[in-house]
């Protein structure tokens, strides 16, 4: 309105509604970052596990809160425990871990322990598979390994990195402790033995589901390219180049496409699944095909969308 009183301005000359605004937009970007972060994560976790349990065609448990509760504690303490070295790729993401790190964790924890009780009313099986990603991401991320390798060696003469730091073994481990969790949780939770499914069909699914999240696992690192390579951390990109390194992926993706269709070979798996894991699929390919020409942000969360896409044409399909 042309009468409205003005409103005082602050000594550095920015008046108090812009800064309002800015404090606003800057608190919304913050819940952005985080949540694109390990709550999104957890939603793709546990929306894999369902695709899986009705690709398996294994009774609907608690599997899929479970997993996705594992994911959170996972990638929060992960983002809490290399938050300084994502401040160049990340940086939201990493003011938001180093501001809340404590209160993070104990999210992580929390959450992580639910996980676990919900896995011991499901039984032994259950609670052995909850254990994994954390005693995965000890070894992964943790600097448990250098010490011990400090401790067994004399100083100086081995030095044993973080798995994390590895190149492609890194990758690997994570695309292997998905495949695990995403896989053996529906029929731990659902107490049904291998054999009752059909042991060709779990093999192939864990192979689809291990190469696929590789892809997942490096396609983001096509955004990290600069970061990594100014921190000597190897990656496929900073390796071979990116466009190599869209090539090598793609080929990964027809390997998978290979696994998907040697599954319904198999005439056991689910037809609504296996039509939601190739509609995942093609959206995988098309991320990959676009790595370089996509923003960090979209890059960050795009590849794991694609399990959203499966999930989402899963239910349509009426599962």
């Amino acid at each position: 309105m042309a009468n409205e009183p003005t409103r005082p301005s602050t000594p550095d000359g920015t008046a108090e509604q812009q800064r309002s605004i800015l404090t606003t937009r800057r608190a919304l970007r913050g819940v952005a970052a985080f949540a694109a972060g390990a709550p999104f994560t957890a939603v793709v976790a546990a929306v894999e596990v369902a695709v899986a349990t009705a690709a398996l065609g294994v009774p609907r448990s608690t599997a899929p809160v479970a997993v996705g509760l594992v994911a959170f504690a996972v990638y929060a303490a992960d983002h809490v425990a290399d938050a300084e070295g994502d401040a160049a790729s990340t940086p939201s993401r990493a003011r938001i871990a180093l501001r809340y790190g404590d209160q993070l964790m104990t999210a992580a924890a929390v959450s992580y322990g639910v996980a676990v009780a919900l896995a011991v009313r499901a039984g032994p099986a259950a609670l052995a598979l909850v254990c994994v990603p954390g005693a995965v991401w000890i070894g992964y991320a943790s600097d448990w390994l250098p010490t011990l390798g400090d401790v067994l060696a004399p100083p100086g003469e081995v030095s044993v990195p973080r798995l994390k730091d590895v190149f492609l073994l890194n990758s690997a481990a994570v695309a292997l402790a998905w495949a695990v969790a995403v896989v053996a949780a529906p029929l731990a939770f659902g107490g049904v033995a291998v054999d009752a499914v059909g042991a060709p069909t779990v093999a192939l699914l864990f192979a689809y589901v291990a190469v696929r999240s590789f892809v997942d696992v490096e396609v983001p690192n096509v955004r990290d390219v600069a970061a990594d390579a100014a921190r000597d951390v190897a990656t496929l990109p900073v390796v071979y180049g990116v466009g190599r390194t869209r090539r090598v992926l793609l080929g990964v993706d027809a390997l998978a496409a290979g696994l998907l269709a040697a599954l319904a070979g198999t005439g056991t798996a689910s037809r609504p699944a296996l039509v939601a894991l190739a509609a995942g699929l093609a959206v995988s390919v098309a991320v990959t095909a676009l790595a370089d020409r996509l923003d960090g942000a979209t890059l960050g969360v795009a590849p794991d969308c694609s399990y959203l896409v499966a999930g989402t044409v899963l239910l349509a399909l009426g599962w």
